[in-house]
């Protein structure tokens, strides 16, 4: 799924970053996560990359932890 909306350099890193870290955290490889985060959720379009300008701000734990909440909260995980 390609993304719908330009994004910057800076969500684009924020993203590799997200990803990576909650691949780190499951174990499993950082396209597995992509996939998690844009065809079985919309986490990725909806949420990671709108809210940026804050969450960017936020410890990764508290980033990692936050969107892994979120992904049990709509059956994900």
């Amino acid at each position: 799924m390609s993304l719908e909306k330009d994004i910057s350099e800076r969500q684009m890193e924020f993203s590799v970053f997200c990803i990576e870290s909650i691949a780190e955290k499951l174990g499993i490889k950082g396209d597995e996560v992509y996939k998690i985060l844009t065809q079985k959720s919309q986490l990725l379009n909806g949420y990671i990359i709108p809210y940026y300008d804050v969450l960017h701000t936020q410890s990764k734990d508290y980033v990692i932890n936050d969107i892994m909440e979120c992904l049990r909260a709509e059956g994900v995980l």
